[in-house]
C-alpha cells in the first residue's frame, strides 16, 4: 500500500493573501507533495493549509513552510480572534494511507527537532506525539498564547519545550508539532451580535467544560458578519460526530432565544463525516456508505483511469488551466513510460544483456523523469492560476497598482520557469530514447520511436508557453536571458529526435 501522510499547518495570518502565496508556494515546490487546499480567515488571522504525500516530502515540505512563515510572519505584531502561540501555530501529521499513528508520531518527533535546532523555534509535541499527559491538549500547550507564554517559557519548567530553546522566537514564537486523527474545523453562527452567548454554549458544549468527548469549542465575535461564532475541532468525528454537536448547539441557543443563523466547515472533511449527518437526519434505514454513487464508480474505473479522464475532461472545459503546458508535460510524461516499457520489456533476456546494466540505468531515469512531469502537470496549471490571481488585484490607489503589476510580473515568471523546466526534463527523456532505441529489444523500436516523438511534443509544446509569457515580461534582461535558455533547449531537442528518427528508420528497414 502507497503511504500516504496528511499535513495541516495553521499559520498566524489571514489578511495577507501575498504571504500565505509564499509559504504555499514552499510546499508545492517539494516534488511528491500536493496542496489539497487552504483557507484563510482576516477576523481569526489565520490561515489553514492542507498537503498530502509520502512521509519525507510532507516533512520537508513541512519544515520548508515553517521557515517562510518564520521569514513573513511577526507575531510581535500579530493581533486576531483565535488563540496562537506562532507563526506556524500547529503542525499536525495524520495517517492516511500505510501509515499508523506511530509512523505520524515518529514524523512529529523528527520535524520538531530540525525546526528547534535549525530554526531556533521552541517546539512542543501534542495530541498522539505529546511527551506529557497534559500536552495532549492542545488547548493547555499554548494556554496564555504567545504573550503569556513569552513571559514565562524561560522561567516555568513546565513550559520548557521538548525541542528548541526555552525562550520565544523573537518574531516566530513557538510552535506545537503533533499527530492525530483527520480533525473537523466546525463552525456555528448564532443570530446574535453578543460574544458572551456564544462563549456560554461552547463551554456547555466542549469536553472540558463537560461537554462532548472529542470536541473544543470557543466562542467568538465575528465583526465582519455582526455575528457570534462557536468556532470548534471535532477531533474525533465518529465519536462525536457533527450532527451531534450541531444538535446540542441548538438546544442551547434555544435557552437563550438565539437561532442558529449558518454552519460553515473550514479546509476539507472526510466524506463518512458528512455521510453520518445524512443518515441522521434523513433518518435512513439500512443505508450503507457503498450506496453512494462515486464510491461505486471508484471501484469500477480505478483511481488511475478516473484521474487520465478527469484530466482529459478539464482540458478539454472552457477553463484556460489545464492547457498545452499541462498537455506538454503529459506527453513527456508518457515519453518516459514508454522508454520504461522498452526497458522492461528487454531487461533480463539472454540476448540483450551486454546492455542490461545500462538499461537498468535507464529505467530508473526514466521513472524519475516521469513523476517529476506528472508534478508538472499540475504545478503548469497553478502557474497559470497564480496569474490570473495576480489580475484581480485591486488597483484603485497608485499603491495597489504598483502592486499589482509587481505581483503580475513575479507570478508570470512563475509561468516560464516551469514549461523551461519540462523543456529540460524533455531533452533528458529523448536522450533515453536514443538509448533504447540503439539497445533496447528492436521489436519494441517503433515504440521507443514514439517516446522520442511525445518527448519532443513535451519540449516543443514546453517552448510555445515559455515564448507566449515572455511577451508580458518588462524586465528585458531577464526576458532575453530566458528565451536564449528556451532557444538553445529547443536547438539541442531538434539535433537529437533528428538523430533518433534516422536510427527508427534504419531499424525498420533491417525488421
Amino acid at each position: 500500500m502507497v503511504k500516504i501522510v496528511e499535513c495541516v499547518p495553521n499559520f498566524s495570518e489571514g489578511r495577507r493573501p501575498e504571504v500565505i502565496e509564499a509559504i504555499v508556494g514552499e510546499i508545492k515546490s517539494v516534488p511528491g507533495v500536493m496542496l489539497l487546499d487552504k483557507e484563510m480567515d482576516k477576523d481569526h488571522n489565520r490561515a489553514v493549509v492542507t498537503f498530502v504525500g509520502g512521509p519525507e516530502e510532507v516533512k520537508s515540505a513541512a519544515f520548508k513552510a515553517i521557515a517562510k512563515a518564520t521569514e513573513l510572519i511577526d507575531m510581535e505584531k500579530h493581533q486576531g480572534e483565535h488563540p496562537r502561540m506562532g507563526a506556524t501555530d500547529v503542525v499536525p501529521f495524520i495517517p492516511i494511507s500505510g501509515m499508523t499513528m506511530q509512523d505520524c508520531i515518529l514524523l512529529a518527533e523528527e520535524l520538531g527537532k530540525e525546526v528547534g535546532e535549525k530554526l531556533q523555534i521552541p517546539v512542543y509535541l501534542y495530541e498522539a506525539a505529546a511527551k506529557k499527559p497534559e500536552r495532549t491538549n492542545l488547548a493547555e500547550v499554548r494556554k496564555g498564547e504567545y504573550e503569556g507564554m513569552k513571559a514565562e517559557i524561560a522561567t516555568n519548567p513546565d513550559r520548557k519545550p521538548d525541542f528548541g530553546p526555552a525562550r520565544m522566537h523573537p518574531s516566530a514564537g513557538a510552535t506545537a508539532i503533533g499527530a492525530r486523527m483527520p480533525l473537523i474545523a466546525f463552525n456555528v453562527y448564532l443570530g446574535t451580535p453578543y460574544v458572551g452567548i456564544a462563549k456560554k454554549i461552547a463551554k456547555v458544549i466542549r469536553f472540558s467544560g463537560g461537554g462532548l468527548r472529542y470536541c473544543k469549542a470557543l466562542g467568538f465575535e465575528i465583526k465582519e458578519k455582526n455575528l457570534a461564532q462557536i468556532s470548534m475541532n471535532l477531533v474525533n468525528y465518529p465519536q462525536t460526530p457533527i450532527f451531534r454537536v450541531f444538535e446540542l448547539i441548538k438546544a442551547e441557543a434555544e435557552r437563550y432565544g438565539v437561532p442558529i443563523i449558518a454552519s460553515e466547515i473550514v479546509g476539507l472533511t472526510p466524506l463518512n463525516a458528512l455521510l453520518d449527518v445524512s443518515e441522521y437526519y434523513l433518518r435512513l434505514e439500512n443505508f450503507k456508505k457503498e450506496q453512494v454513487l462515486e464510491n461505486k464508480l471508484m471501484t469500477f474505473t480505478g483511481g488511475e483511469k478516473e484521474g487520465l479522464e478527469q484530466f482529459i475532461d478539464d482540458v478539454a472545459s472552457s477553463s484556460p488551466a489545464p492547457g498545452g503546458g499541462s498537455v506538454a508535460a503529459a506527453a513527456g510524461a508518457l515519453a518516459s513510460a514508454l522508454s520504461s516499457m522498452v526497458c522492461r520489456l528487454t531487461i533480463g533476456k539472454k540476448k540483450f544483456k551486454e546492455a542490461e546494466d545500462e538499461l537498468k540505468g535507464v529505467l530508473e531515469k526514466a521513472e524519475q523523469i516521469r513523476k517529476e512531469m506528472q508534478e508538472f502537470i499540475i504545478k503548469d496549471a497553478e502557474s497559470f492560476d497564480k496569474v490570473m490571481d495576480a489580475f484581480k488585484l485591486t488597483k484603485y490607489t497608485e499603491e495597489e497598482i504598483q502592486k499589482r503589476n509587481s505581483a503580475i510580473q513575479e507570478a508570470t515568471k512563475g509561468a516560464i520557469l516551469i514549461p523551461l523546466q519540462v523543456m529540460e526534463k524533455g531533452v533528458e527523456a529523448l536522450r533515453l530514447s536514443m538509448v533504447v532505441v540503439e539497445k533496447g529489444n528492436p521489436n519494441m523500436v517503433s515504440d521507443a520511436g514514439v517516446s522520442a516523438l511525445m518527448a519532443k511534443t513535451a519540449v516543443e509544446g514546453a517552448y510555445l508557453n515559455v515564448r507566449i509569457n515572455l511577451n508580458s515580461i518588462e524586465d528585458r534582461a531577464f526576458a532575453t536571458s530566458y528565451r536564449e535558455k528556451a532557444d538553445a533547449i529547443r536547438n539541442e531537442s531538434s539535433q537529437i529526435a533528428q538523430e533518433i528518427a534516422n536510427k527508427v528508420e534504419e531499424k525498420l528497414a533491417q525488421n
